[in-house]
Order: structure tokens, then sequence, then C-alpha cells
């Protein structure tokens, strides 16, 4: 609804920052400040230090930080090789199976991903293919559950595509692989920035999927977050968090620069 009243359109405001406040900046706040109290009896933490972040960043809190990282951006990778071909190929191919093409891509975003852990568990647990208890697992789990949103990243860029650009160079003589390479994807790598970061985003923070399926050489740091918590150690798991959501925010930052350049290009 159109506010047209300075009255109302500052009341609209009031409204959102109390509730961006209330709903994203209280929590993570109270998460960094956990991390950063020797302990926490009354209103405000009390005996603030970085004790707890050098654990954190250290031993098996550090291993698991570098396996999230490793299965991050090797998941968000493979994610959008697969979610651009996808995209690419469903765009020239009839109504009916487009539809049939997003139905199943984003099929693993529908079902809860504790379901699609299990799924995997079961289905990679014999030979030939044989999974279960292996990294491999883990990085086929974040490819399946971060591919829906690489996929919808590019399909929606692609429709905002001008078809004139493609029309052009193969009224020049372009072959297709020429126009792919040298028209479609530079055209597309704001959105592939975009849709890398994403994947990458939400890999880090990927819990359910991950519980079922991760052997012991190969817990990512949510997980290990997870048995801080159940263990009773909240402070240290708010530390790990904290850590996460830094570490998590740097790399974006980092994709978002790529996709800057992208953008200038």
């Amino acid at each position: 609804m159109l506010l047209w009243s300075s009255r109302g359109r500052t009341a609209a405001l009031v409204v959102f920052a109390v509730v961006v406040l209330v709903v994203f900046i209280a929590p993570l706040a109270t998460v960094v400040a956990a991390g950063l109290a020797g302990s926490w009896t009354g209103a405000l933490p009390s005996d603030l230090g970085l004790a707890r972040f050098g654990t954190a960043l250290s031993g098996q809190d550090l291993a698991s930080l570098s396996v999230s990282l490793q299965t991050a951006f090797v998941a968000g990778a493979v994610a959008l090789i697969l979610g651009t071909w996808a995209a690419l190929a469903a765009g020239d191919a009839p109504g009916w199976l487009r539809r049939l093409t997003d139905a199943v891509f984003h099929l693993p975003i529908a079902v809860p991903s504790v379901a699609i852990g299990l799924g995997l568990l079961i289905a990679f647990n014999e030979r030939p293919l044989l999974l279960g208890g292996t990294r491999w697992i883990v990085i086929l789990a974040h490819t399946v559950l971060v591919l829906a949103f690489a996929f919808s990243a590019v399909s929606a860029a692609l429709e905002r595509l001008d078809p004139a650009y493609r029309r052009a160079a193969e009224s020049l003589g372009a072959s297709p692989v020429r126009v792919l390479t040298r028209v479609t994807l530079p055209l597309l790598l704001p959105a592939l920035g975009a849709a890398a970061g994403l994947a990458v985003a939400l890999s880090m923070g990927e819990l359910g999927a991950t519980v079922m399926v991760y052997p012991a050489t190969w817990k990512t740091l949510p997980v290990t977050i997870f048995g801080l918590t159940d263990r009773g150690q909240v402070f240290q798991a708010a530390a790990g968090t904290t850590v996460l959501l830094a570490v998590t925010l740097l790399a974006l930052i980092a994709l978002g620069r790529i996709r800057g350049r992208a953008v200038l290009r």
C-alpha cells in the first residue's frame, strides 16, 4: 500500500526499523555478545574477552571451518555449473519441459533437508556408488540443496536477457558455441556471481542434511556448533557461530567484488 503522507511514511519506517532490530540485529548481536562473554548471569554479559574465539580458531573447530569452506566452494561450483547448464538448456525447450525442469530442480527445497540427507545416505550406501562414510556424500548433499537457487538465479537472468544480442551474433555467422561463450555467458556473469554467493552462503550454514550423512573425518562447522550446544557449551558455540558468520560474510564480499567487476565489464 502506498503511503502518501509524511506521517504515514515515518510510521512505516519506524515499524520496519523495529522489525529489523528485533528479528535480525538483536539475535546476531546476542550471539556475538555470548561469544565474548565469560559469564552471563545478569541483563548484560560480563568478563568480556576473546579467549573463546582463540578456541574457535584452533584445533577441531578450525578443522571444521576448513571443511565448511571446502564443502561450500566445491558444492557451490558444481551447483553453479549444473544450474547454468540446466537453465540454458531449458530456455530453448518447449513450455511443458521448462515447467517440468523447474519443478525437478526446486524439489529439494520443497522437502525437509533431513529427508534429502537420509535419501542420499540410503541411495549411496551400497556399491557401485558407495559414498557413505566419505566427504563426497556431504558435498553431494550440499550440491543438491543449493542447486535450486543457482538454477533459479540463472533462469531469471536469462528471462531478462535481450535476445537481440544473440540474434545479432548469429546473423554475423557466429556458431552456437561462440554465441554461448562470447555473448550469453559474459552477459550472465553478474547473475552467475550472485548465484555463486548465494550457494556458498547457504552451504556454509547447512545443518539438517549434513547431520544425516557426515562422517567423523568430514565435520562441518555447523555440526560442530550443534554438538557444542548439545553438550551445554553455549558460549563456545556462540563464538563458533560468530566465526562462521564472519567467514561467510568475507566470502560473500569476495564474491561480490568479482560480481562487481563483471557488472563493470
